[in-house]
């Protein structure tokens, strides 16, 4: 399969099986992050798995929709701000680019697993941190969910041929016009 018809396969899933995902397909998942490529090789990301009964009450009270997510796992993707790379020229901290690029490959991989998964931004950072005992060096960015979809949740691979924008929306060469 090529890396489009993959791709296109991928969707943002809100409503999961009540089945337990495989211990080898998570490491996987978190070892597709631990490989993810950040400024000047940092590595300033700290992901904290959460799975048990008791955490996925916390992370409900934590998120907009408690009951739209009903994952089985749940990455909380964390930085340590301090450790990032900054660029020199205007002093802007990459950590949420970093942050991203980690969430990306671990999100395909696991699709690659066979799960689905769903990329969340729209959380109470606070109550996070209060919840998980995060240390304050690190800031939540995102939190990705994790499990198997239930068959109507899961959204056709056609799909991108009218929600996606056409390349000549979004992309010029050599200069903007």
């Amino acid at each position: 399969m090529d890396f489009y018809d993959f791709a296109s396969q991928r969707c943002s899933v809100r409503s999961y099986q009540d089945r337990e995902i495989e211990l080898q397909k998570l490491k996987a998942v978190l070892e597709a992050g631990r490989i993810a490529p950040s400024g000047c090789n940092l590595q300033a990301h700290r992901l904290l798995v959460v799975q048990s009964e008791e955490g996925i009450e916390k992370m409900a009270q934590a998120v907009v929709k408690p009951d739209a997510y009903t994952a089985k796992a749940f990455i909380i993707v964390c930085m340590e701000k301090e450790s990032a790379w900054v660029r020199k020229f205007d002093e802007h901290n990459i950590y949420e680019i970093d942050a991203s690029i980690v969430t990306t490959y671990m999100m395909l991989e696991a699709q690659s697993q066979g799960l689905n998964s769903l990329w969340v931004c729209r959380f109470k950072p606070d109550l996070l941190k209060e919840s998980f005992n995060i240390p304050e060096a690190f800031v939540p960015v995102n939190i990705l969910c994790l499990g198997y979809g239930n068959d109507e949740a899961i959204k056709p691979a056609d799909r991108y041929k009218t929600e996606r924008k056409p390349l000549e929306e979004t992309v010029w060469f050599e200069k903007f016009e």
